[in-house]
């Protein structure tokens, strides 16, 4: 673990974020001890009160376990809590081999679809009307990825919101958003890959019109499903 140059703004919380990135990406691996609080202390230039509460904060994530006069010591991979944010972006950033984002692509799959359907019927003709807005805005931007990516998000979410769902979909933001923050995820976008993932959008929103739950839902599914695999390239030089 490197010190840091100078000392950063919300000490507690950086302390945390690097010392997650330096567990998760197996720096410090599984049943290691982390360094002593002086030693801690030093690296990262902060106080003990600092350190401390840092550690309980990794002990709260399922990272470690504090024990008296045996040190803090990192858990198995199986105790971490992936969908505490900070733990599930630097599980996303380290995936190189693709594990955790095929898993969190499955979950989002099998969530979304379930809402795709709840959307189907609950959803009322205002929510209709928005969802067909945006995917209009979509057709607009084909030809600009950047901004088609970020329309994206919100033409699902809308439908997430027509749903009434509102613990499905409070997770999958959680996941998505921390997923989104890394090139392993996103891949780079273009025009031609925007104007099949809109014409996979439109057999969404054929299928919401139709107050059709079954066929929102199978839509919703190879959508996501075909988007990740235009995309999911493994990245070699990343430890999963």
């Amino acid at each position: 673990m490197k010190p840091w140059p100078k000392r950063p703004a919300r000490l507690a919380h950086a302390v945390v974020e690097s010392l997650t990135d330096s567990i998760v990406s197996g720096a410090v691996p599984p049943g290691a001890t982390l360094p002593v609080e002086p030693e801690l202390c030093e690296t990262f230039g902060v106080s003990r009160i600092t350190v401390r509460e840092a550690v309980k904060s990794l002990e709260a994530k399922g990272l470690v376990r504090a024990r008296q006069g045996s040190g803090t010591t990192v858990t198995q991979p199986e105790e971490w809590n992936l969908l505490d944010p900070v733990v599930l972006a630097a599980t996303v950033q380290h995936d190189g081999e693709l594990v955790v984002l095929d898993q969190l692509v499955g979950v989002r799959s099998a969530l979304e679809a379930q809402m795709a359907a709840q959307a189907a019927e609950l959803a009322t003709d205002d929510d209709l009307r928005e969802v067909e807005r945006l995917l209009d805005r979509l057709d607009e931007e084909i030809a600009a990825p950047a901004r088609f990516v970020e329309t994206d998000v919100f033409f699902h979410d809308r439908i997430m919101q027509a749903s009434r769902n509102r613990l499905g979909r409070s997770i999958i933001r959680t996941v998505h958003t921390q997923a989104r923050s890394t090139f392993l995820y996103n891949g780079t976008p273009d025009g031609h890959s925007c104007e099949q993932a809109n014409a996979e959008h439109r057999r969404i929103v054929e299928r919401l019109l139709a107050r059709d739950a079954q066929g929102a839902a199978q839509a919703m599914t190879a959508h996501i499903e075909a988007a990740w695999s235009r995309r999911r390239i493994p990245h070699p030089d990343i430890a999963s």
